[in-house]
């Protein structure tokens, strides 16, 4: 499997969780009050999670997804609501210049090259419009099982560099460099932590929707994981599990 290369774990998305309601409304109802009516597109969309979150607030949504695999499975996901889906990545989003009042990054703003995203959004942003990079890691500092898991994993791959927890290098300086980037300014971060309940299927199929774990493990290795896994969570019929909802959100400066 190729890190990045999403194309095998589409349907093993469905298990994941989606992102915090409450951090989305403070959001759109306090940073983008000055709007008439919102205008957003959700871009590196995946299969949806965080369409449908942003869905079900009442809002109309265009999706971006450059992965074929991701976005039909996004479509069915999303099916009935007020979505519209389309092709295209971080760097080239394919939206119209000025046409969005907020624009999203669910869990996907550390695979975009950084210049020219921010570049990107600029342009396809109204005036004053609103940039959030959000991600949904799993709160390990407040559950044992979970943090015993995770270092079982680095034995397993000791080399083992997270890009997608939204708890790494990226998001340490993720501030100061949206900050300083000349093309957004009032960066404002906003975090929010909470449990999901899962049977032990979704909590598998949810492991297996983790791309940067396969990808540098290989197969062999990564069949180990997941029987570690599988004998960590013996005899429980539900896990719960933790995540901490983070965003960043940055004004444009157009």
């Amino acid at each position: 499997m190729k890190q990045g290369d999403f194309t095998k774990l589409a349907e093993s998305y469905i298990h994941r969780t989606g992102y915090s309601e409450v951090i989305l409304r403070y959001i759109a109802e306090h940073a983008l009050e000055s709007f008439d009516s919102l205008k957003i597109a959700d871009v590196g969309a995946g299969t949806g999670k965080l369409t449908e979150n942003l869905a079900s607030l009442g809002y109309p949504i265009t999706a971006v997804e450059p992965n074929d695999a991701m976005r039909e499975e996004g479509k069915r996901y999303t099916s009935g609501k007020n979505v519209n889906w389309q092709k295209g990545s971080g760097e080239e989003t394919g939206l119209e210049t000025n046409s969005v009042n907020w624009l999203l990054m669910g869990s996907s703003f550390h695979w975009v090259d950084f210049r020219k995203g921010l570049e990107e959004f600029q342009r396809v942003l109204m005036p004053g419009g609103f940039f959030t990079a959000i991600w949904n890691p799993r709160n390990l500092e407040v559950s044992e099982l979970h943090t015993s898991i995770e270092n079982q994993i680095r034995q397993f791959v000791p080399s083992l560099k997270r890009v997608s927890s939204g708890s790494g290098e990226f998001t340490k300086t993720l501030s100061r460099a949206l900050a300083s980037s000349g093309k957004f300014t009032d960066v404002v971060y906003m975090e929010q932590e909470y449990d999901v309940v899962m049977s032990v299927e979704r909590y598998m199929g949810a492991w297996h929707s983790t791309n940067d774990i396969q990808a540098q493990a290989g197969p062999e290795t990564w069949a180990k994981i997941i029987r570690m896994i599988e004998n960590e969570i013996s005899g429980m019929k539900e896990i719960v599990v933790p995540y901490k909802t983070r965003a960043w959100t940055a004004k444009s400066l157009k």
